[in-house]
């Protein structure tokens, strides 16, 4: 039966009506069992899908029929005794009969002291508390959803096991932590959600995927999935010491870097799987010897084109190639094979997507309020709040689960420049200066400071990675000395300038000659790492080969001489995937990388060029040990511009040293003498002009002797032929 509404309403009233209309606040006030300690228990359901409702035992024995009170679908009805028990709800809908738990009959259930954490910005767990975790609370199996929106009038969880019908299970809120909490009975993982969020002004906002959801729906579809957290038996154990070496900064590093959806591809052009890629790329960068590999992000994302750098689902593996456990098996995978994981991370910024982080509340609760501190203009995405604790413990919170959850090795922080900078790419007027009246980002470099101290305090033996493209002190240096704390910068200097020098006409190379000695000013100001990367490979920029000058083969030879040059300078290296086989073409993020060039035996000869430069790497301590040091570096032949040649040395503590020759031009140079530390045979490691890379095949077979022959104010020197746009690498060799 159904109970007419009076024209002016009881508070009891007011409070259903609230609910019907989807603006009551605090549903477990009028929800659930009530009364108890000597007062009637009343029990109210809300079940618009119901014709009938009534209240059964644990056991399954009526205790009694609830009677509709409003047409929205309440129900409500006393029940015997003074003092709450457990029941359940039986339904009825026409001949439909079925039962389920009431959610609105369980306690509080998130303790105090995560609450607590979560309001001080001290969660150093946060994805345990929030979220979606299935659990059993009182023998019951359900899942607890934990969402912060301390804003919000109202947060229903909407999903596939409700219609998607926001006024079915609003939630609770914890007021000390603005946390809004749910237990829904029967709801199982693989189910998909997202939050309804009514704002503190009384605007329905679009349906909000979870941030901190494990997993999600492929895109473009965008719901979040119970998932739970990973199987951590996926860790492999024995790893932690073998990081902390792989990590070192006395480590040899060769990265791999790629885009796990357009490295290769299944015939018909789909994507491949964790477990596919994993069985083509293992046996591949193993048989080149990267040590380590770096994925773009995988952090999920909404539009394909910004290849993970715009991502709203932090917590979540893209389901673009399988689940959160499949990739915890291809990092397990990894690491088996002896190479270590880095990840592209994004806390810069976030896309606008309406089921996404922006106005989550209805208030600007993750980006900045003001747009001139809020809004990136050159991305059209919004920048976090670095200032506001729970914002920044989001983040913090992200980059620890990625090391806790899934045992990755490293990250590499993208964008950094544009946090730092209050001004990043903004006219006069357009920015708000600090308090201080500068330019810079007070509240995003204390938080990259408390970043880099928890993540190497809870995680020793990772590493950070800075991509900051400015001359901004410190980056990779400890915090106490007031750096920002990360382990490793790209040194894009180095990149810019050599990448300048070597797409120019080896005839105008020698009015050029600084751009390749210059970076030795500063090369042991950070710990650098020498980037190849992705972003020199897109946007109408072409690809490596494509920037060389000359003819073909003249391209192919100043690439192998340019790789040569990378692998010999200090720093660690970072190449892009294509690139170690010389793709043709510029990387496009909708295709694979073209194989079909290792039928080519120019291109063929670059990828054994790049095996042979890990081999040596890693084999000659001298070329990675001091990488960051002054005293591993000395030059042998620094200003020779005209000729366009250059030399130097790397050295390391009881181990050979290292001399590196390169010639930037297609002319073979006999009898160039250059001094040497040492009499004896300097036997020829690497040459890229050999015949087996597409060279020429000009050397000095195999190495050759000093001589007591005073060059350069030293005593020994070798009298070298220098093969055209080539480099070459000796090594000592002790008698």
């Amino acid at each position: 039966m159904s109970v007419e509404l009076k024209t002016s309403l009881s508070p009891g009233q007011r409070d259903i009506e609230a609910l019907a209309s989807g603006t009551h606040g605090d549903a477990f006030a009028v929800l659930g069992l009530h009364g108890g300690f000597g007062k009637k228990l009343t029990l109210r359901v809300f079940a618009p899908e119901a014709d009938a409702v009534e209240a059964i035992s644990t056991t399954g024995e009526t205790i009694g029929a609830l009677v509709r009170i409003h047409p929205a679908g309440f129900f409500a009805a006393p029940l015997p005794g003074e003092r709450k028990f457990p029941y359940r709800l039986r339904y009825r809908n026409g001949t439909a009969l079925w039962e389920d738990d009431d959610p609105y009959r369980f306690p509080p259930i998130l303790p105090d002291i995560d609450l607590e954490l979560i309001a001080e910005g001290n969660h150093l767990k946060i994805w345990e508390a929030l979220g979606a975790h299935p659990r059993a609370i009182d023998g019951v199996d359900g899942v607890l959803f934990a969402v912060w929106a301390p804003n919000a009038r109202r947060v229903s969880v909407v999903g596939d096991f409700n219609g998607w019908n926001g006024m079915r299970h609003p939630m609770r809120l914890r007021h000390r932590a603005g946390v809004w909490e749910l237990f829904l009975p029967g709801v199982k993982r693989g189910a998909k959600y997202k939050f309804e969020i009514l704002g503190s002004g009384g605007t329905l906002q679009p349906f909000k995927a979870d941030p901190f959801a494990f997993y999600q729906e492929r895109p473009p579809a965008t719901a979040s999935i119970v998932h739970g957290p990973c199987d951590r038996s996926a860790h492999l154990d024995s790893w932690k010491e073998t990081r902390r070496t792989a990590n070192a900064l006395d480590a040899p590093i060769t990265i791999y870097e790629m885009h796990l959806g357009s490295w290769m591809r299944s015939p018909d052009g789909e994507f491949l799987t964790y477990d596919e890629i994993g069985d083509r790329l293992i046996p591949y960068i193993k048989d080149l010897g990267f040590t380590h590999v770096e994925f773009m992000p995988v952090s999920e994302f909404p539009f394909d084109g910004s290849w993970g750098y715009q991502p709203l689902g932090l917590y979540a593996p893209t389901s673009r190639f399988g689940s959160p456990d499949d990739f915890a098996r291809f990092i397990r995978r990894l690491h088996e094979a002896g190479i270590s994981v880095y990840v592209d991370w994004v806390a810069a910024h976030f896309p606008t997507d309406p089921h996404g982080l922006g106005r989550f509340d209805g208030s600007a609760l993750y980006e900045h309020k003001d747009p001139r501190r809020g809004f990136h203009q050159d991305w059209n995405t919004l920048i976090y709040n670095y200032g506001r604790r729970e914002v920044a413990n989001f983040l913090t919170g992200n980059a620890l689960y990625w090391f806790d959850h899934f045992d990755i090795d490293g990250f590499r922080a993208d964008a950094v420049a544009s946090m730092l900078y209050l001004d990043y790419s903004r006219k006069e007027g357009e920015w708000l200066p600090n308090e201080y009246g500068g330019n810079e980002n007070l509240a995003a470099i204390a938080f990259l400071r408390r970043l880099n101290e928890l993540a190497y305090g809870a995680f020793p033996g990772i590493a950070t990675v800075a991509e900051e493209s400015t001359a901004w002190p410190g980056v990779s240096r400890p915090t106490y000395l007031g750096g920002l704390g990360f382990g490793y910068k790209w040194n894009m200097g180095w990149m810019h300038d050599t990448l300048s020098y070597i797409s120019k006409e080896p005839i105008h190379r020698k009015y050029h000659h600084e751009k390749l000695t210059f970076g030795l000013i500063y090369a042991f100001s950070e710990n650098f790492v020498l980037p190849l990367s992705h972003d020199e490979v897109v946007h109408g920029k072409g690809s490596l080969l494509s920037k060389m000058p000359g003819d073909r083969w003249q391209k192919f030879a100043n690439l192998r001489a340019y790789y040569g040059f990378m692998w010999g300078h200090p720093g660690k290296k970072l190449l892009f995937m294509g690139c170690e086989f010389a793709q043709d073409r510029e990387w496009n993020h909708d295709r694979a990388l073209d194989w079909f060039h290792l039928e080519d035996d120019k291109h063929r000869g670059v990828q054994s060029l790049i095996r042979d430069l890990n081999a040596v790497y890693r084999s000659s301590p001298a070329l990675y040990k001091k990488d960051n040091e002054p005293a591993g570096f000395e030059w042998v032949e620094a200003n020779d511009g005209d000729n366009s040649v250059l030399a130097f040395l790397r050295r390391c503590d009881n181990a050979p040293p290292v001399l590196v020759v390169c010639n930037f031009t297609p002319v073979v140079r006999y009898d160039y003498r250059v001094w040497v530390p040492k009499l004896g045979r300097w036997r020829e490691r690497l040459n890229t002009d050999a015949e087996i890379y597409g060279g020429s095949g000009v050397g000095n077979q195999g190495g050759v002797d000093a001589e007591q022959v005073r060059w350069h104010e030293r005593p020994y020197s070798i009298s070298l032929t220098l093969p055209p746009l080539a480099t070459l690498i000796f090594e000592y060799q002790e008698s």
